[in-house]
């Protein structure tokens, strides 16, 4: 099938490789021509696993190619990807600017078509958004009815980052949500071949499937974080306790790892959209402010246990760890950028590491020095954190942190192995 991507960022790349890699034909739109030739080029702008290699695949096999012309990259197609961003407003909100710029945009290209075309909607948006805000842009835009002329579907998408490409190829369900059975017959061939359940709902039951399942994995971390505050103080092993629950199918071990809590471009936003939603439709979500507040409080905690080792005035902090988490350059909502900030605020000289999200701090993030490699950050270091689980981190020794001024060790993930490295101590044990 010719299938047009818009939106050519986490979600949108790794969905337009990943449907060009089950032999589909991809156009994906950039908003430059300078990102769409890099593209092209077999380079990506993010850092995620195993991408790289499988674009110039792509582009070696013709099945995929970049462009920054929507109009014709929609006219050539007989579906419609939007996989633009919806960030968080100033008031939690979601912000729909690129969702009904891109929808204006794909509406005008519709007109021009004479063929049946289906816009599938895979931008993250609140329940509604859909049907009363992108299908009449589409419909006003075109001139054109929906479900006439051309369907609409929500398909929601479940990616990971880090591991994105690999969970589009190989999902643990796929969501179709629409009205229109001849658009959601186009998406089952779509995804006859993924080897996942395909559940078939309305638009606003998938839109919130979505909103649903990151805001209860969010509420599983800020749970397993709130326990280990309580289990450190009564010297009792959290993530023993996590192992335990886990193995109860009814809880599973995902998301019981307990730290300094969640951050990336997913559940900050979307928790914060359905906060902001419930409070509109006065049907207030307490149990899910409360889980942002726990989130919150986590970052806080870190701070306030270094600073009962040493005053932050002048000292040196090694930051071990600055993406949001590991196998991503991402930084956004990072739990390290307030932490970095605020020991910037009292005074302290921060030294980072990330091996991916150096370049992004250093645009980012002002006056902090970014190593090459994790000894250099923690040379002459009066503290370190480690922020993000990186692999690597677990094989640092105590030789490497004998490069400190002073050993004084918080640990933010567990990375650290305690039989090469003596001597710190964790947030939740």
């Amino acid at each position: 099938m010719r299938i047009a991507v818009i939106g050519l960022g986490y979600v949108g790349l790794c969905s337009g490789v990943g449907l060009a890699l089950k032999g589909n034909e991809v156009v994906g739109v950039a908003t430059t021509e300078e990102k769409a030739a890099l593209i092209n080029g077999g380079k990506i702008p993010i850092y995620e696993e195993a991408l790289e290699e499988s674009l110039k695949a792509c582009l070696k096999g013709n099945s995929f190619r970049a462009t920054s012309g929507l109009a014709s990259a929609v006219a050539s197609s007989s579906a419609t990807f939007i996989c633009v961003g919806t960030p968080s407003a100033s008031d939690g909100s979601i912000d729909l600017a690129q969702m009904k710029s891109a929808s204006e945009s794909v509406g005008a290209a519709l007109k021009k078509t004479g063929e049946y075309h289906v816009v599938v909607v895979k931008s993250t948006v609140i329940p509604g958004t859909t049907e009363d805000e992108i299908v009449p842009i589409l419909e006003r835009q075109s001139g054109k009815k929906s479900r006439k002329h051309f369907g609409v579907a929500m398909n929601p998408e479940f990616l990971r980052e880090g591991k994105a490409l690999s969970d589009f190829l190989h999902p643990d369900r796929v969501v179709v949500g629409t009205g229109d059975k001849k658009a959601a017959e186009m998406l089952r061939k779509v995804y006859a071949d993924f080897g996942a359940p395909i559940i078939e709902t309305g638009i606003r039951e998938a839109e919130m499937i979505k909103y649903a399942s990151n805001a209860f994995l969010a509420t599983k971390i800020s749970f397993i974080n709130e326990l280990g505050n309580l289990c450190k103080k009564l010297g009792i092993d959290t993530y023993k306790v996590a192992e335990g629950m886990g193995l109860d199918k009814r809880i599973g071990k995902h998301f019981l790892q307990a730290g300094i809590g969640w951050g990336g471009s997913c559940f900050p936003k979307d928790v914060k959209a359905l906060i902001a939603k419930s409070r509109e439709e006065g049907a207030r979500m307490k149990i899910m402010e409360d889980v942002v507040d726990v989130n919150a409080s986590q970052r806080k905690l870190v701070i306030e246990m270094l600073k009962k080792k040493v005053p932050l005035g002048g000292k040196k902090i090694a930051i071990l760890g600055i993406a949001f988490k590991p196998g991503t350059d991402d930084m956004r909502e990072a739990p390290a950028i307030d932490i970095i900030k605020h020991l910037q605020a009292e005074g302290a000289l921060v030294q980072a590491y990330d091996p991916k999200a150096g370049d992004n701090a250093r645009r980012l993030l002002l006056d902090v020095n970014c190593h090459a490699s994790a000894r250099d950050a923690l040379k002459g270091a009066d503290a370190c954190l480690i922020l993000t689980d990186w692999p690597e981190f677990a094989e640092l020794t105590d030789k490497d942190f004998a490069l400190m001024k002073n050993k004084i060790i918080i640990e933010g993930r567990r990375i650290l192995d305690p039989k090469k490295v003596g001597g710190y101590e964790g947030i939740c044990w």
